[in-house]
């Protein structure tokens, strides 16, 4: 049996894992495998973004879009470190990556050698899994279990840390075929009799509710919690991480629920009696303050991770198990009964509360109204995947972007909220689905974070619509000073410059003018560029850059800082104690 180096075995690795696309960037701890995946012919796509954290987002929004586990590959050191947030960012939303980064050779592990970081110390609270590599016999098993553990279970980021040494020690060629990890074994069978006991509490409720999470969208659950829904009667809300389960114009869909969640949703979760949850860690965001979080109701939770279950909301009726897996049980369960008897009256009562406050912005200023331009977006780009970078923008998407056609996903940074996410996701979403629309939605501080990646979006010809809504401000820290901190502006203008006045209550009249021009830095990439300052050019807006299949185009829409996102719950505040009017 010939034996092959470290290298080598990588790249089988990866073709037996049916890896097709490959985010990249090389440096001299890992040029050998870049030698390596040179020489050989195959499927594997390998691209080659402008940073490190641009490549891990890239992989992560490939991966978040086709259900497939996102792969990296960087050098040591700065290469390594640069995926950091990228790695938190994914694992927080439960994403399988699965990151190789290049390392100092075993002897020099520890002697601050060049570009040498213990990358594995620096990741190992924000990973699912770390490991570095340090006997070659060893590499084929680490490569086959990281796969496995990335994609298995509650899905996540696994790190493995490649030695230059041990890559290049020649050994045995084979790749394993089966993984047995002792310790890890994810939870596959449904306990069927809490099953029963859950459905039983739901069909006795007077005001019963369904709180669906990002691990419904994540088990691919949707027509499971359809039918659920459609079975027993029961209303919906939703976190915006389980945005599009359910259709957005379904009529037992209420909206989302949380920090900034419809008034409707808010009060069915603070005066609901049941509260069946389905994939939800009950974060900050959708819970408000605990102590006041669905004070009325017994809580059922299902979900694939026995840790967050009781972690930060106690409940009733604990289920761990795979979301579609339990729903499949539920939904058979159901279809031997009526509708639960008092759902109707309770969806009744939430809908007079939706017609009391409903969700709609009004004009402010200068500029386009947001809720004007996604509203566009939903009509003329119905089936566009929907990436957000983070802030006031993603907010108003998850408000206002419609969830219908059966191709429509929302990709968003919602566990970590990491600013430059959405740009380079939305090219990893585009290079997975070629032919499909892909709209980003992003504010002028975000966007600036990441914004190297046009060029790869270009060399990949990535026709993404990359749609600035320009403030001039750091939007989301903004309207908290705003309502918080009596208009005290510190350190969001994005205009400001160092002959301003330190106390400017801007913006007005005096005001320097906006860096960059995004029109003009479109075309220096060799991208589209166009600028949208009233409601009529909203449309033809789109329309232009719908016509670009090889290029991204950026339409920046000037927006007046004076507009908020309302509702709002105050942090420390309960879901019914929402913020209505700015």
């Amino acid at each position: 049996m010939k034996k092959i180096s470290g290298n080598q075995l990588l790249v089988k690795a990866l073709m037996e894992e049916k890896v097709d696309t490959l985010f990249a960037y090389p440096g001299g701890y890992a040029i050998d495998i870049f030698d390596e995946l040179y020489k050989i012919d195959h499927n594997i796509e390998i691209v080659l973004p402008r940073h490190e954290q641009g490549l891990i987002h890239e992989a992560d929004g490939y991966a978040r879009s086709t259900g497939k586990v996102g792969v990296c590959l960087v050098t040591s050191g700065p290469g390594a470190t640069n995926l950091v947030t990228g790695i938190a960012t994914a694992n927080y939303d439960s994403v399988p990556l699965v990151c190789f980064t290049g390392q100092v050779s075993l002897p020099l592990i520890g002697n601050d050698a060049f570009q040498e970081v213990d990358i594995v110390g620096c990741t190992r609270n924000i990973a699912k899994f770390v490991i570095t590599v340090r006997k070659r016999e060893d590499l084929g098993r680490i490569i086959k279990e990281a796969f496995y553990i990335a994609r298995t279970g509650k899905p996540g980021v696994v790190l493995v840390d490649l030695p230059k040494d041990v890559m290049a020690e020649l050994g045995n060629p084979e790749y394993p075929k089966e993984v047995n990890i002792r310790g890890y074994k994810p939870q596959k069978k449904v306990h069927i009799g809490q099953l029963h006991r859950a459905i039983g509490m739901l069909y006795k409720a007077k005001k019963p509710l369904f709180l669906i999470g990002g691990g419904t969208k994540i088990a691919n659950a949707h027509m499971e919690m359809r039918e659920l829904a459609e079975l027993t009667g029961v209303p919906v809300v939703s976190t915006i991480m389980g945005m599009g389960v359910m259709p957005t114009d379904h009529p037992l869909f209420i909206g989302n629920a949380g920090m900034h969640g419809r008034y409707a949703a808010n009060m069915a979760i603070s005066e609901c009696d049941v509260l069946f949850s389905i994939g939800t860690r009950f974060s900050d965001r959708i819970t408000g303050k605990l102590g006041k979080f669905a004070p009325n109701a017994k809580i059922i939770h299902i979900d694939i991770d026995t840790a967050s279950i009781s972690k930060n909301v106690t409940v009733d009726v604990p289920l761990v198990a795979d979301a579609k897996d339990a729903l499949r049980v539920l939904v058979d369960i159901a279809r031997n009964h009526n509708k639960v008897e008092h759902a109707a009256e309770f969806l009744k009562e939430i809908r007079k509360w939706d017609e009391e406050h409903p969700l709609v912005m009004e004009t402010k200023g200068y500029g386009v109204n947001p809720q004007t331009v996604i509203e566009t977006a939903n009509e003329l780009l119905p089936d566009a995947i929907i990436v957000t970078d983070v802030g006031q923008h993603q907010m108003w998407a998850t408000q206002f972007t419609e969830m219908t056609h059966p191709k429509r996903q929302l990709i968003t940074s919602g566990g970590l909220g990491t600013m430059g996410f959405g740009f380079p996701a939305a090219i990893g979403a585009s290079m997975s689905h070629r032919g499909q629309h892909v709209l980003c939605y992003s504010g002028d501080g975000g966007a600036q974070m990441n914004i190297q990646e046009m060029a790869t979006a270009v060399q990949q010809e990535c026709p993404v619509i990359f749609c600035i809504f320009n403030n001039g401000y750091l939007g989301m820290v903004r309207q908290m000073q705003d309502l918080f901190y009596d208009k005290r502006y510190a350190s969001t203008c994005l205009c400001k410059r160092r002959s301003c006045e330190y106390t400017c209550k801007g913006p007005g009249e005096g005001c320097p003018p906006y860096t960059p021009d995004f029109v003009k830095l479109a075309e220096s990439y060799g991208a589209k560029g166009i600028r949208v300052w009233n409601q009529e050019e909203i449309r033809p807006a789109f329309e232009e850059a719908m016509k670009e299949t090889t290029v991204p185009t950026i339409i920046e829409f000037m927006v007046d800082a004076d507009h908020l996102v309302l509702p709002m719950v105050q942090g420390g505040k309960a879901l019914d104690e929402m913020i209505l009017e700015g």
